[in-house]
């Protein structure tokens, strides 16, 4: 295509980093070239991402501008307090009963010096960086995207100096009412400047992003110009196709990702354990299967379980890896917060459980993004975390299906999930 225009993606998150974090721009950079637009992305030079995951790379053109500054994060501060620590980089806590005096100080000192997070120290040499560099080449775009929401503030400064140019400050997840902020025990003055800095960036960002139809609609009563382009699947590669599709040997339920404790299902936990121990072919033929980070508490309850026998550990895998897995299974668990202001949130591991066809079991609030997605696709069943009696006649009408050899339920509407065409929608949009 002649005379793209030029955009320019100012991310933290950046394979070799792995997680759901990444994936966003890398694929909205892969498909952008196609609908007229040539990015070139901003990274740190040396960050401290929670997890690797190389495979990644190949979804990076290798025509592709990408450029660096270093950056300073005072992670290995906070991990001299305890190895608990490193859960901060993933915006994971321990909390009640699990929340030491050190992890307790350590939550403070990160909510209340660091705002709005511990990558802030790459704000003030990013601006010099590329203020420099918009000057000498000429960009239509820059899009900012967090968390890490400090990004939004190099946003905030270049629109000060460019301000023809337009801003995107896409949000992976909100800033404020994410789940996690009332655990950061903040002072009255460290919650007004970070109310202040997420004003700022509403009101002076052309477009704002969000992931789910609940925060787009909250962004927009908070003064921003908000839409929404959910996350996704890419294509066909992301339909996962085995070559032999064999029924599994054990009724299987897998939950692919990252497990903290705010999202922890213990009323799952509960019925699974009472189903293993009145159900002696359920017993026998049930296997849970985590592949992921699972917080190590949450993996020490279960083990102390009627549950412990029917648990595999697969532990991280690349992603490419981790969504073949997805294929092995029979149901496909993911959770959300149970706080109604978490209704919005959509995790990103949706798509890739939609793409595969198999049956979704989700819990979260009651009307939340995720039961509308489900309803509308008619992947899976939905539940609130007070919700036992159905849940459990939800796993053994599952169980049952299974047993009696039943074809999995297929998906229907997904293509509007896919990559390319959600990019084709950040194309319009821009």
């Amino acid at each position: 295509m002649n005379n793209p225009k030029k955009i320019l993606i100012i991310t933290y998150y950046w394979p070799p980093a792995g997680g759901p974090g990444v994936q966003r721009w890398l694929k909205f950079v892969k498909y952008l070239p196609e609908f007229g637009w040539k990015p070139t992305v901003f990274i740190p030079e040396n960050p401290s991402y929670p997890i690797i995951d190389e495979t990644l790379k190949k979804d990076i053109s290798k025509d592709l501008e990408v450029i660096k500054t270093k950056i300073w994060e005072p992670y290995q501060l906070a991990e001299l307090f305890g190895k608990d620590n490193k859960k901060f980089k993933a915006g994971q806590f321990d909390v009640g009963t699990n929340q030491s005096f050190k992890s307790k100080l350590s939550i403070w000192v990160r909510g209340n010096f660091f705002v709005p997070d511990a990558r802030v120290f790459w704000v003030k040499p990013s601006v010099k960086y590329l203020k420099k560099y918009l000057k000498e080449n000429e960009f239509e775009a820059i899009v900012t995207t967090g968390p890490p929401h400090s990004m939004h503030l190099i946003g905030l400064e270049l629109k000060k100096e460019f301000p023809n140019m337009k801003w995107i400050a896409d949000f992976r997840d909100p800033w404020t009412e994410i789940s996690y902020y009332k655990h950061l025990k903040l002072s009255k003055s460290s919650d007004e400047k970070h109310r202040s800095l997420e004003r700022q960036v509403f009101e002076n960002a052309d477009i704002t992003l969000a992931t789910s139809y609940s925060d787009a609609e909250n962004f927009r009563k908070k003064g921003a110009n908000a839409f929404c382009i959910t996350n996704g699947f890419d294509g066909v590669e992301s339909k996962f196709e085995i070559k032999e599709k064999t029924r599994n040997s054990k009724f299987t339920l897998s939950y692919i990702g990252v497990l903290e404790q705010l999202r922890n299902p213990t009323v799952l936990w509960n019925i699974l354990n009472d189903l293993i121990v009145e159900n002696e072919t359920f017993k026998n033929d049930f296997e849970m299967k985590f592949v992921g980070r699972i917080d190590d508490k949450i993996l020490n309850q279960l083990e102390s379980s009627a549950l412990k026998d029917s648990i595999k550990n697969v532990g991280y895998l690349s992603h490419s890896d981790a969504n073949a897995e997805m294929n092995y299974s029979d149901l496909l668990l993911m959770t959300n917060f149970p706080e109604d202001s978490s209704k919005g949130i959509i995790p990103g591991k949706i798509f890739e459980y939609l793409a595969t066809g198999k049956t979704i079991i989700s819990f979260g609030p009651e009307k939340s993004d995720v039961k509308k997605i489900l309803e509308e696709t008619k992947a899976g069943k939905h539940f609130s975390y007070d919700d036992a009696d159905s849940v459990k006649q939800f796993i053994l009408q599952k169980f049952e299906e299974w047993n009696n050899g039943e074809e999995i339920i297929q998906t229907q509407n997904i293509e509007q999930f896919s990559r390319k065409n959600l990019t084709k929608k950040l194309a319009e949009l821009l």
